[in-house]
């Protein structure tokens, strides 16, 4: 749950750009993707864990080869619905396999299934990620949202399905 707690700090910071509309197109897009595979958020919650934890240590070391402010541009192209050149760009061929595998292994689903999905999975999570992109203008320090998805020394922070769980009840809350 720490990363949702970042999600709204980064709703709550003037300098950074989420916002509960972004956060609502997120959402959004999550329900129609599980909708158009005839699943419910709850199973596609499952496969957000597994692509956190497997996405993680892939950007890691992207962070650390391409630098972590061409990353967060790159993520950024992506976010934007880049098509192929953008996640290709992102995240190369070879290790976008090895996502696939560790995604499959970890969901219990087929690789060919998720290879389906990550292409249109990819972005939403990297859009909940760019909401903490410092706003045009903004001083910059980087995106604390990425920074605290990438570390692997914090708890939960790969666990995308449990913030879009919360994500959910805080734009929809129980009445």
């Amino acid at each position: 749950m720490s990363l949702f707690f970042d999600v709204l700090s980064s709703i709550n910071n003037p300098n950074q750009q989420g916002s509960i509309d972004q956060l609502s197109s997120v959402m959004a897009s999550v329900q129609q993707l599980a909708g158009s595979q005839g699943m419910n958020t709850d199973q596609l919650g499952g496969i957000l864990n597994a692509l956190g934890g497997a996405l993680q240590p892939t950007l890691k070391q992207q962070a650390t080869t391409l630098g972590t402010g061409q990353l967060e541009g790159m993520l950024g192209k992506l976010a934007g619905n880049g098509g192929a050149a953008a996640l290709a760009a992102a995240i190369p061929p070879e290790m976008q396999q090895q996502l696939i595998e560790a995604v499959a292994q970890k969901s219990g689903l087929n690789a060919g299934t998720i290879q389906t999905l990550l292409p249109k999975l990819l972005p939403v999570v990297i859009g909940l990620l760019g909401m903490g992109a410092t706003k045009p203008g903004a001083a910059s320090s980087g995106n604390p949202l990425l920074k605290a998805f990438l570390d692997s020394n914090s708890p939960n922070t790969t666990d995308l399905g449990t913030v879009m769980k919360f994500a959910g009840r805080f734009l929809n809350p129980p009445q």
